[in-house]
């Protein structure tokens, strides 16, 4: 990738969750070198990628520097009086804010006057990508090559409380989903990823419907289960991607969704469903990859790069 000359130095607050965010934050680190920097001091603009980590950061550096602070998402149900207020303290720091979807603009242009742009997450092609093999994937991991197989790679449960559901996921929409497709598919089987996946597991369970989880898998393995799906499911109620779409996307693996984030800006009308009609959903693995590779690292960095150039020159 190019990176134009005279662009401002950036500093991107820490996350060290081993979420996706943490990926980005590397990845911006990687690719974009020669303006980016991981001492506060020596910048011109902090982006606050992890806005819930806003307060580890110095406020005195922050008052010095032009701001962009990313919201990935809204969970409108637990936006109570004690995040609000948080909003609001942190929002005299910011400058500009930035969301990945236009669902996510319509929440936060409720909050502040402050300027909004909308730019989802890069999708890094080096990682994602499409397998034509796919039985022999199915034999690398042990699953069957005649299983229908449903994939879901994110948290579906509460930290605190993990055996119940965390709602803005969607995890009871799935398993319902599921149950459906249980009596419709012969040989189904389910395919789990990702952390904290314990009401997910423990439903399946009893629900007599098989399952193969991966807690902690890496790149490299996710990709590859991706391409042994025969179907990803996004029931989410609240989302700011979820990146899950650009990977299905540019895998070209079979998916539906929520009209969550940026579900409607990647995916075809007919993958969209609710649930009143999630039976109806068609994947259209065409149309989301023509879209995903629209978000190509090496195409969206520069955007990224602009939007930050444009907030330190205002």
């Amino acid at each position: 990738m190019k990176t134009e000359k005279n662009l401002p130095i950036i500093y991107l607050n820490k996350i060290s969750e081993n979420w996706v965010v943490d990926r980005f934050r590397s990845e911006w680190y990687q690719q974009n070198k020669s303006n980016s920097t991981k001492i506060i001091y020596k910048s011109n603009v902090v982006w606050l990628i992890a806005p819930w980590n806003w307060k580890n950061v110095s406020k005195k550096q922050l008052k010095k520097r032009k701001v962009l602070c990313t919201i990935h998402h809204i969970d409108e149900n637990k936006f109570d009086e004690k995040e609000s207020n948080e909003f609001i303290e942190r929002d005299e720091y910011v400058d500009e804010y930035h969301v990945v979807s236009k669902n996510t603009y319509k929440q936060v242009s409720k909050l502040t006057k402050k300027k909004i742009t909308t730019l989802p997450f890069w999708i890094n092609t080096d990682i994602w990508f499409e397998i034509n093999n796919k039985n022999s994937l199915r034999k690398k991991y042990n699953l069957k090559e005649d299983s229908f197989i449903v994939g879901s790679f994110q948290r579906d449960s509460e930290g605190k409380k993990p055996n119940e559901p965390k709602l803005s996921k969607g995890p009871d929409r799935f398993l319902e989903i599921v149950k459906y497709l249980k009596n419709e598919k012969q040989n189904i089987h389910i395919l789990l990823s990702g952390k904290r996946r314990n009401y997910l597991i423990k439903e399946l369970v009893k629900n007599n419907i098989s399952y193969t989880y991966f807690e902690m898998a890496d790149y490299v393995t996710i990709n590859e289960l991706y391409n042994c799906l025969d179907l990803y499911i996004v029931a989410s109620r609240f989302e700011g991607g979820p990146q899950s779409i650009l990977e299905c996307g540019i895998t070209k693996t079979p998916i539906i969704s929520t009209d969550v984030g940026i579900a409607s800006e990647i995916l075809s009308k007919e993958s969209l469903f609710d649930m009143t009609n999630f039976e109806k959903a068609i994947p259209n693995t065409d149309y989301a990859f023509k879209n995903s590779l629209k978000y190509d690292s090496n195409k969206v960095f520069e955007k990224y790069n602009q939007m930050i150039k444009a907030i330190y020159e205002s």
